[in-house]
């Protein structure tokens, strides 16, 4: 033996570690857009929902519920001078 096979063989070792990574990476990356786009989704049908409900509830031009306790008192009659 002339001592290359050892040679090629740590070169071929190396390369499929750094094709492996690769990949694993790239799949890690892709699976990260693939959650986040069903995490928008999700929270798209959930403000759907709640739109419907407030609907429903004929709520939909009452103020937020986390809009300032100023806002959304009515001025009493008498207090606009």
């Amino acid at each position: 033996m002339d001592g290359h096979d050892g040679d090629n063989s740590k070169q071929s070792t190396a390369d499929m570690t750094a094709f492996v990574q690769n990949l694993l990476q790239q799949m890690f990356r892709f699976l990260n857009c693939v959650v986040l786009d069903e995490m928008g989704n999700r929270i798209d049908e959930l403000e759907q929902s709640i739109n419907d409900l407030r609907a429903e509830m004929g709520q939909e031009g009452s103020p937020s519920p986390s809009a300032p306790a100023k806002a959304r008192e009515e001025p009493k009659s008498g207090e606009d001078s």
